[in-house]
């Protein structure tokens, strides 16, 4: 998993603990591509997500 999402890693987009990948973004927008981005290469790699796994959390305060 690091490897296939190690530049997106290496810019603080994503962080990876084991199987599971946070994504931290400012927008909405932002958000929304990573998460296209980390689904075409889990895709690519023959790998898969857990949809009752997938939380979307945002902190209080953040308006998009």
């Amino acid at each position: 998993m690091n490897e296939i999402l190690r530049d997106l890693i290496n810019k603080r987009k994503v962080t990876v603990f084991i199987n599971n990948v946070l994504v931290e973004t400012k927008t909405k927008e932002g958000h929304n591509e990573i998460i296209e981005e980390i689904l075409k290469r889990l895709e690519e790699n023959n790998l898969y997500i857990k949809l009752e796994k997938c939380v979307e959390r945002m902190q209080k305060g953040i308006v998009y």
